[in-house]
């Protein structure tokens, strides 16, 4: 009677083994299936918990509920002791080791997802140290509960050993643990994140990793500094990227006393607003800072998105700030000497005049003018210079001269009605613009920009009247230009 019993229970026991596991397998490849389909994190804890923790589940039961109590049945051993008892315990560790394998996998997976470059979330924000120390915990705690519970050994006697020895590798590793306290005390503190900019010292970069022993920075120059904790703890921290990611930039400029202060703070100001990078909030700010022996010096203030584009942004400003003083004529005076001479005014207007007659020759369709007329539109018109990527025209406002090209490149610009910028062709030396704006009286249709540096002559719309009566043809040529372009322009903004 005892024999059936005995045998019922090893019966039931193969039986649940036999069918439970495949079934169990058959369900968790079906929710794998199903979540790797939604892009579910938790799928490769399932795959560990297919693959891994049921099977080794499966294998500890197998030795514990039907080969040790058939080799008890039969003789062989009446408890699991000898080989038949460390085969049970290397079981039941191999399935603690999986078991906590799956948990990390679990908690990484929920807890420490990695989230896309462009989502911000609170699991982004958890620092590479916090997962590494959660990590190590809990194999830590894993690994008591199997010496204890599988095992049997005493913890006490190991943790008097493991005490008296923590002094003596305390003491030869004090440096090594007192930056991971430091790295736990910052990791509290929180007072930077991974791609923050920091000052620390005097070495300026973005925080690329945190980890056990030092904070890692790369360099404007993309080099790498590790700084261990120990030392970052001690040492002044500036963050650049909180509590905003606007960064502020300061420039300081000179120019003459003879240039009125509120004409050079529009011009640096506009200046500032068409560099690419500048933020528009808050405000670009240009104050007169001090009044030097050989100047004025003026301070510019303006925002950028990112500090590891400042230095880009601030090459563009001051590149741009050329371009804009030789176009509105403002000086930027230096500790040199300089000699001028009584009757220069009168030689050098005369000088100026030449060039631009010169200049004014070589423009296509110009050519076969009388000199004399070359002359007098020369003393009317202006020489300006454009940096590339400035705005020589802008959609929307008046234009007031016609633009000849001298030398450079720019590119014509339409915004269509869904809100796209098109470009629409682009101009070279001897071509103009401008005219369709400065004739019709209306707002300019387009904007123009600089392709390459631009070097072009400004003809106001009297000197303009007078070129056109003195030249009709270029009447003519001026307007079979402006109608191909309407058409091309009224093409894109009713499409």
């Amino acid at each position: 009677m005892r024999s059936e019993i005995w045998d019922g229970f090893l019966l039931n026991w193969a039986l649940l083994l036999t069918i439970g596991f495949p079934i169990i397998e058959l369900v968790l490849g079906e929710v794998i299936h199903r979540l790797k389909q939604q892009g579910s994190p938790i799928v490769s804890t399932l795959f560990i918990i297919r693959n891994l923790l049921v099977p080794v589940c499966v294998l500890v039961l197998f030795l514990n509920h039907i080969l040790i109590p058939m080799d008890g049945r039969s003789g062989l051993a009446e408890e699991p002791s000898g080989f038949s008892g460390t085969l049970v315990k290397c079981a039941e560790t191999l399935l603690w080791i999986v078991t906590i394998h799956a948990c990390l996998s679990l908690i990484n997976a929920v807890v420490f997802v990695e989230s896309p470059t462009d989502t911000i979330n609170w699991q982004s924000r958890i620092p590479k140290l916090f997962r590494d120390l959660t990590r190590f915990f809990l194999v830590i705690l894993g690994t008591v509960i199997v010496l204890s519970v599988t095992w049997d050994i005493d913890l006490a006697g190991l943790v008097t050993a493991l005490g008296v020895g923590s002094i003596v590798l305390g003491l030869a590793l004090q440096d090594t643990l007192g930056s991971i306290v430091s790295g736990i005390a910052l990791l509290f503190e929180r007072p930077f994140n991974v791609g923050d900019w920091l000052h620390v010292g005097d070495v300026q970069g973005r925080v690329t990793d945190i980890n056990w022993r030092a904070v890692r920075l790369e360099t404007i120059d993309s080099s790498q500094v590790n700084i261990p904790h120990l030392v970052i703890g001690k040492a002044t921290i500036t963050n650049y990227s909180q509590p905003n990611r606007i960064c502020e930039e300061e420039v300081f400029l000179r120019f003459s006393f003879n240039h009125p202060p509120n004409l050079v703070k529009q011009v640096l100001k506009a200046t500032a607003l068409s560099t690419p990078g500048v933020l528009s909030k808050p405000e670009v700010e240009v104050e007169t800072f001090n009044y030097e022996e050989y100047g004025i010096c003026y301070r510019i203030t303006f925002y950028i998105q990112d500090y590891h584009h400042r230095f880009q942004v601030r090459d563009e400003f001051q590149t741009r700030v050329w371009y804009a003083n030789q176009r509105y004529n403002l000086r930027m005076p230096f500790p040199i000497r300089e000699i001028y001479h009584a009757d220069n005014p009168k030689v050098q207007s005369e000088q100026i005049s030449d060039r631009m007659t010169k200049n004014l020759e070589s423009i296509p369709v110009l050519v076969r003018m009388e000199p004399d007329s070359l002359e007098d539109i020369a003393r009317g018109a202006i020489l300006q210079n454009f940096a590339a990527g400035e705005e020589v025209i802008r959609e929307g406002e008046p234009v007031k001269a016609l633009h000849l090209i001298l030398a450079g490149k720019a590119g014509i610009t339409v915004k269509t009605p869904s809100g796209k910028v098109e470009e629409i062709f682009y101009l070279g030396r001897g071509d103009f613009f401008g005219e369709m704006a400065l004739f019709t009286g209306q707002t300019s249709l387009v904007s123009i920009r600089a392709v390459e540096d631009l070097e072009v002559i400004l003809i106001y719309s009297d000197v303009a009247t007078m070129l056109i009566e003195r030249k009709p043809g270029l009447a003519r040529e001026i307007g079979q230009v402006m109608e191909a372009r309407s058409k091309v322009i009224q093409s894109i903004l009713s499409s």
